[in-house]
């Protein structure tokens, strides 16, 4: 069976830094950056990329739905 790794995409500028995905993270993925974007919200990023297993967890429950989620077969 493959295996699948996973790696979100966050609309930087459309995230309000609302932080519902970071407990919804099983993996803890998913940080709020201490940056700002052009609203002057904290956004949310990958901090532990290589620990995404692809649930999209953090897509269904962003209220906004600014994260995007891919899977990838690794060998």
């Amino acid at each position: 069976m493959a295996k699948i790794k996973g790696a979100i995409v966050v609309d930087v500028e459309k995230c309000k830094g609302c932080s519902v995905c970071i407990p919804a993270c099983p993996t803890d993925v998913i940080l709020l950056s201490k940056n700002v974007n052009g609203k002057g919200y904290n956004y949310a990023y990958m901090e532990n990329p290589d620990a995404c297993i692809g649930c999209a967890n953090c897509a269904v429950v962003c209220p906004d739905g600014v994260i995007t989620v891919y899977k990838v077969k690794v060998a």
